[in-house]
């Protein structure tokens, strides 16, 4: 089933069907060191899917998020830049996530662009209670992942319930693959996002 069977799990995912306009089902992040071409995994996303560009103060950012705009303009994929609104603003981006310790800006952000996409990083359900502003959450870690920076995993059962208290859509990152995407389709989310789990390899 390879690729496509993430993008497909995260379409059937029942919380979408409760909005009156979904945000993409499916998140790519991008990542310098665990993606390190992401043009490549961002020409092989599904139409209507969303990267989530993150530059970690790369001095090549602005060029890197350049490309990745005109891929989503050619491929009708939605943009988000991390955190740094002023590039979000000179690529056109479709809007900006912004990391845990940032989340009050998801609300001047919003009336400053009311048109952006604003998605907030959250990893307690404290965290994702305070991103009411914002148009999505991404709670981390979901499952057991790769990233160095990453704790202890939430697992299927408790997302569920940080997903039913959070009181906005929710997506998870961490540890989603095609492989373990499936664990998580009765946990009330909204999309699905992931780093190395877009990679053509898996």
């Amino acid at each position: 089933m390879g690729f496509w069977s993430l993008e497909r799990t995260a379409r059937l995912l029942a919380a979408r069907r409760r909005l009156r306009k979904a945000p993409p089902s499916l998140l790519f992040f991008t990542d310098p060191a665990r993606t390190p071409d992401p043009e490549a995994v961002a020409g092989r996303l599904p139409r209507g899917a969303g990267i989530v560009f993150r530059g970690f103060g790369d001095p090549g950012a602005p060029a890197r998020a350049a490309r990745l705009a005109a891929i989503a303009r050619a491929r009708g994929l939605i943009l988000l830049i991390g955190q740094d609104a002023a590039l979000a603003l000179r690529v056109r981006a479709h809007g900006v996530h912004l990391p845990e310790r940032l989340a009050h800006r998801a609300g001047p952000l919003k009336r400053a662009h009311p048109r952006w996409i604003v998605t907030v990083a959250a990893h307690s359900l404290r965290a994702a209670r305070r991103a009411r502003a914002a148009d999505a959450v991404v709670l981390s870690p979901a499952l057991p992942s790769a990233s160095p920076s990453a704790g202890a995993p939430l697992g299927p059962a408790r997302l569920a319930t940080l997903v039913r208290l959070a009181g906005r859509p929710v997506y998870a990152l961490g540890g989603i693959t095609n492989e373990t995407a499936r664990r998580l389709r009765d946990a009330g989310l909204v999309g699905l996002a992931a780093v190395e789990g877009l990679s053509p390899r898996t």
